[in-house]
């Protein structure tokens, strides 16, 4: 399928989140949920399970294995997606951030908060990129929802997604989020439903949220850093964390380092 690239670069900066059909083969899609198979049968010290003991689905979720499952290395090494990344974003180079994988059980009702991701990572620069792509089908009360123009900011405070602490940055230092599910039609919500082979590319700082799942959900992200990326060192531990990173790679540096490499050009 034909890509209308100069119509998805406007959506993106106009909205911060755009979807796009048709952006990978069948057979991409194939290598990604041959990917998470083996995740989920071997996952890493970073998995979680991020729903209530008592949901009777579960969300699971694991971080940066893209070293270690080559599934998922081929894919960012080989699909077009830092390409449409780096498009997006304007940037002359696309590094690999880290990959996201996610996945809601049957039945699942733990739901995913409206937030914000920037605020959770250990980097800075507005030229970013996050791809969020289903290989099951999504209807709309499972997809991830955005709200329009919220990656021209301000950043607002992160906090845990089941308790609502602020672990990350202090408490009243950043603003809260606005009560989005109280009074929806006071924003412009961006949604689609999907198919295996469809994605979202949304940027770090959009709002954005998604509902429990009826039936499998199995999706897998990967977050792109475009030109302007540099090292932001935190005080606390950032989600996912990068330990010792600070040692390496100095406050203000660019992103380069063995963990991001270049994926595009």
């Amino acid at each position: 399928m034909s890509i209308d690239r100069d119509r998805i670069h406007e959506e993106f900066q106009r909205d911060g989140a755009v979807c796009v059909r048709g952006a990978f083969s069948p057979d991409q899609v194939a290598l990604v949920a041959q990917g998470i198979e083996r995740n989920l049968a071997e996952p890493s010290e970073r998995a979680l399970v991020a729903s209530r003991p008592d949901d009777p689905g579960k969300f699971f979720e694991d971080f940066c294995n893209w070293d270690r499952i080559p599934e998922f290395e081929e894919f960012v090494r080989t699909s077009p997606a830092a390409a449409i990344a780096g498009e997006l974003m304007g940037s002359q180079q696309v590094r690999l951030f880290h990959d996201h994988l996610l996945v809601k059980e049957p039945g699942t009702k733990q739901k995913t908060p409206w937030h914000q991701d920037q605020p959770y990572y250990n980097v800075e620069g507005f030229q970013n990129c996050s791809m969020w792509m289903p290989v099951d089908p999504v209807d709309r009360e499972s997809t991830v929802e955005f709200v329009a123009g919220s990656h021209r900011g301000p950043w607002l405070m992160p906090r845990s997604f089941m308790d609502e602490q602020a672990k990350w940055f202090p408490e009243g230092s950043l603003a809260d989020l606005p009560d989005i599910e109280s009074d929806r039609a006071a924003f412009e919500i961006l949604a689609w439903e999907l198919e295996p082979g469809d994605a979202v590319f949304f940027h770090m700082l959009t709002l954005h949220a998604a509902g429990g799942a009826t039936r499998r959900r199995r999706a897998f992200s990967v977050r792109f850093l475009g030109d302007d990326a540099v090292h932001a060192p935190r005080e606390w531990r950032t989600s996912p964390e990068f330990p010792g990173l600070v040692d390496e790679l100095p406050a203000g540096a660019p992103m380069e380092h063995p963990l991001f490499p270049v994926v595009w050009p």
